[in-house]
């Protein structure tokens, strides 16, 4: 919080959850839903779920990844109560003795199958195409240089040659996809079945059960889908920041395009988290680029007139 002899900024900062570090800080935090953001006359004005209308100078928009979610083109061929993205799935008591079906193969999918153990379910496959992961503690250490390097040099990561950027990328994908937590293990059982180098060929639904036919030619009768199968950004999904897309904040790719402290092209708009890491690093979707953003951006905060 500023010190006392200190004018305070107006700027209100709504997020989509409410944070725990806050109130642990002593911020005041509005556990409000924003429905609808629109911009006139350089300032921003947000209607929230409770019928109050407000109106702010910047905003802080940290979307999460909710409605990032990705999802197969036949997942629709079930109904929506057979089915759940784990972002969405995060009550397992309803599976207790069901049969579930995971796609995916990264850490989600076996976490999540760990969980369903956890909690009783009779059976869980999970199917995804590429090798089962190894488990083993993954070092993370590597990405504090990254972090540094942003707070010392605007701009660090899109100055990189394309090369360097790739090689990043992929020793941050090997880390994080390759390498699953070594907690999982001990909580999966005979009831997990693994079928890797596998994709789903067809899914129907009968009424009873969902009814998946895989790539071997098996066929699965299952009571529930998992799909642990990752998201992609796409910022005019994001129901408060849809109008703002829609009247000319510039996208490419899904992604905000961000200036060096995290501004959209709409003066007085930052976005932070996952839809921020195609101009700041695969790092930026992560807990640990929490810091540094919110350190870029108070300083731009300060530094306006």
């Amino acid at each position: 919080m500023a010190p006392a002899d200190v004018e305070p900024i107006p700027i209100s900062v709504y997020l989509d959850y409410t944070d725990w570090f806050a109130r642990e800080k002593g911020l005041p935090v509005d556990d409000v839903r924003v429905e609808r953001l629109t911009r006139a006359d350089d300032r921003f004005a947000a209607e929230l779920e409770d019928g109050e209308h407000i109106e702010v100078d910047a905003v802080v928009a940290a979307p999460g990844i909710a409605r990032f979610a990705l999802l197969p083109p036949w997942a629709t061929a079930l109904p929506s109560h057979r089915r759940a993205h784990t972002v969405d799935l995060v009550d397992f008591d309803q599976l207790s003795e069901a049969h579930c079906l995971i796609i995916g193969g990264r850490q989600s999918a076996y976490e999540w199958a760990a969980l369903l153990c956890d909690h009783g379910a009779e059976r869980i496959d999970v199917v995804h195409r590429q090798d089962v992961p190894r488990f083993a503690p993954a070092d993370w250490s590597y990405v504090d240089a990254y972090i540094v390097d942003t707070l010392r040099t605007r701009g660090w990561w899109r100055s990189l040659p394309p090369a360097e950027r790739e090689a990043i990328n992929r020793r941050f994908w090997e880390v994080s996809r390759l390498t699953l937590e070594p907690w999982i293990p001990p909580r999966l059982d005979a009831r997990v079945h693994c079928w890797p180098h596998t994709e789903v060929t067809r899914a129907d639904d009968d009424g009873q059960a969902a009814r998946v036919t895989l790539s071997s030619g098996e066929r699965l009768d299952v009571d529930f889908v998992v799909f642990a199968t990752g998201y992609r950004t796409d910022l005019a999904t994001v129901p408060y920041l849809t109008e703002l897309v829609s009247d000319g904040v510039l996208v490419q790719h899904g992604y905000p395009v961000l200036d060096e402290s995290f501004g959209s092209t709409a003066a007085g708009l930052y976005v932070g988290g996952f839809a921020a890491t195609r101009d700041f690093g695969p790092f930026f979707g992560f807990v640990r680029g929490a810091v540094p953003t919110a350190a870029l951006i108070v300083e731009d905060l300060l530094a306006r007139p």
